[in-house]
């Protein structure tokens, strides 16, 4: 079906780009992940860019949905209050409701979604490209839109920011497809559709040209797969402006074997190094920006692959090392470090040349759970489940499932989301998983209480239906409470709560507020119990002193006699107390 086009460069056009872009790079993964040769073979350049889109996307849609109105009470302040789970600030930076975020608005978040999603080379290049739009179109922003010599300047400052943020940059790879599609749209003297197809068509004759200048790419037969997945971008934008994309990336001189294992987006490493650092290391980063130009010179000493991208306080990370603690810690020298990734690039994996090793025998069934803190993670997994680590604001996206439900590689998986608001996510990932010929059941589980009861009952021997049903059963069964601070004030189901006030949530709705953590406690206990229950599991956050477990074990030896407890450390889970009555 044909794209209905959009004539300027406005929000809409942010969100429609944002979205085309992340469909076209989801039929473009695999191919790109294919025919990855340089420098590090880990053959997820594809997934990584799709990754980091979905995060870009995911931002774009929440600014519009902070500007819907529906079940929101005003204030007269102007102050808008959800009346629902939570509340939603819809002050600061965003502009009257009815006409809907700002030009500046959307691209900031395609921007900052981009970035703290970022995922490998590829991922942190394209979040620095993205950045370098925004700060062009967001100051050009005032009138809601831009036309071409506005979008014309955007891409040449994202070229310029991109190449600005990579400590080695290197020929034939997306920093010269991003050069090439600046040069391009310059030369254009039209609308945002001219400017986008001069700058696609400019990248196109980039990327075909990129095997002469990086011999590895010539030698294997490819073209640089990072910039593959930037034509594929600036497809969609062309999309955007005329309706129609302009057909698939055609990418002469690649060799794509399906099935193989190429290299990620390794834009600035040392030419043909197949014997380079033995680990990836990715992390976002708090730090002003005298700290990071030191962090820049230590990291740079330590390995390659060197990007560093962001600014006004909050940076992605991303560097090839061996000494991987060295690199966590020049992060924690500089600044404030989370969210890291190391990933090992593992014999017969990254850095393998020859005869690959054959691939493992798939087992016949596994679980993918996600969980809210480090210590359900480890009880998770000791149970044999494949974990996923949501911590409290950076929800998973489909991309990450799909991959837990690929490293389970297992041909039935049962998927675990343990979070109501991830229905969606794991649904898709769960159809995604399905057309790659694995049996993915989805067990809508709300709570993380909920996936232990599933858990628990788990029997691989069985049949996987006799499986699923009892693990449903039992998730079903459990009912499921937490005990959290409200971060502001906000209409809720028991009464208008205060901004430090401890909540009481049973089955996701709020129904108690009070001031104290085990008072707010032992009361969400007592309701919960009022309906009746045989075991009580408790799961305690970091900042929960371990007195309110005892306290509540006590409570329930000394008024539910017939009633077991059992207690766990989640960690960062967000939540004070996590509360689940089987």
């Amino acid at each position: 079906m044909a794209q209905v086009p959009q004539r300027f460069f406005d929000a809409l056009a942010v969100r429609t780009w944002c979205g085309l872009s992340l469909r076209a790079l989801g039929r473009a993964r695999e191919e790109i992940d294919a025919i990855n040769v340089y420098p590090v073979a880990d053959g997820d350049t594809g997934t990584n860019l799709y990754l980091t889109v979905e995060s870009a996307f995911a931002a774009v849609e929440a600014v519009f949905a902070a500007h819907e109105v529906d079940g929101a009470v005003r204030d007269a302040g102007g102050n808008a209050w959800d009346a629902g789970e939570g509340a939603r600030d819809a002050g600061e930076g965003a502009l009257d409701v009815d006409g809907g975020p700002s030009l500046a608005d959307a691209v900031g978040a395609m921007a900052h979604g981009a970035l703290i999603g970022a995922r490998g080379n590829s991922g942190t290049i394209l979040a620095q490209l993205l950045r370098g739009m925004a700060q062009v179109l967001a100051a050009r922003g005032d009138s809601g839109h831009t036309e071409g010599a506005g979008l014309r300047l955007a891409l040449r400052h994202a070229a310029a920011s991109a190449r600005q943020a990579v400590a080695h940059p290197v020929e034939g790879t997306v920093l010269t497809v991003a050069s090439a599609a600046a040069d391009a749209a310059e030369e254009a003297r039209g609308d945002c559709a001219e400017v986008a197809r001069a700058a696609y068509e400019g990248a196109r004759a980039a990327l075909v040209a990129t095997p002469g200048q990086l011999p590895v790419l010539e030698r294997a037969g490819v073209v640089d797969a990072g910039g593959h997945g930037l034509v594929t971008v600036l497809a969609a934008l062309v999309e955007t402006f005329t309706g129609r994309a302009p057909g698939p990336v055609a990418v002469p001189h690649a060799r794509v074997e399906h099935g193989g294992e190429g290299p990620a987006a390794g834009e600035c490493a040392t030419e043909g190094d197949e014997s380079g650092p033995a680990f990836e290391v990715i992390y976002l980063l708090e730090a002003e920006d005298a700290a990071v130009a030191r962090l820049r010179q230590r990291l740079d000493a330590l390995g390659d692959s060197l990007v560093v991208v962001g600014g006004d306080g909050l940076w992605n990370v991303h560097v090839h090392v061996d000494d991987a603690g060295a690199a966590v810690e020049a992060g924690v020298e500089a600044g404030r470090p989370y969210r890291i990734r190391i990933t090992h690039f593992g014999h017969g994996d990254a850095h393998t040349t020859g005869t690959e090793r054959p691939p493992r025998e798939r087992t016949q069934r596994a679980v993918v759970a996600v969980v809210p803190g480090e210590g359900l993670a480890e009880l998770c997994t000791e149970a044999g489940a494949t974990t996923v680590l949501a911590r409290p604001g950076e929800p998973p996206a489909s991309g990450e499932l799909v991959q837990a439900v690929r490293r389970a590689h297992a041909r039935e998986v049962v998927l675990l989301p343990n979070d109501a608001e991830l229905r969606h996510t794991a649904a898709a990932a769960a159809e995604q998983a399905r057309t790659e010929g694995i049996r993915v059941a989805l067990i809508p589980t709300r709570s993380a209480v909920q996936g232990i009861a599933a858990l628990a009952v788990h029997e691989p021997e069985r049949r996987f239906d006799e499986d699923v049903v009892a693990m449903t059963s039992a998730a079903g069964a459990t009912r499921h409470a937490e005990v959290t601070v409200a971060e502001r004030q906000a209409w809720t189901t028991a009464g208008i709560c205060q901004a430090g006030d401890v909540l009481g949530l049973i089955d996701g709705d709020v129904a108690v507020i009070g001031a104290d953590v085990s008072e707010v406690a032992a009361t969400v206990l007592d309701r919960m119990l009022s309906a009746g229950g045989e075991l009580v599991t408790l799961v305690l956050g970091d900042e929960a002193p371990q007195a309110v477990a005892d306290r509540l074990e006590a409570r329930v030896r000394d008024a539910y006699l017939a009633v077991d407890t059992v207690v766990y450390r989640g960690g960062r889970q967000g939540a004070l107390l996590l509360v689940g009555v089987e």
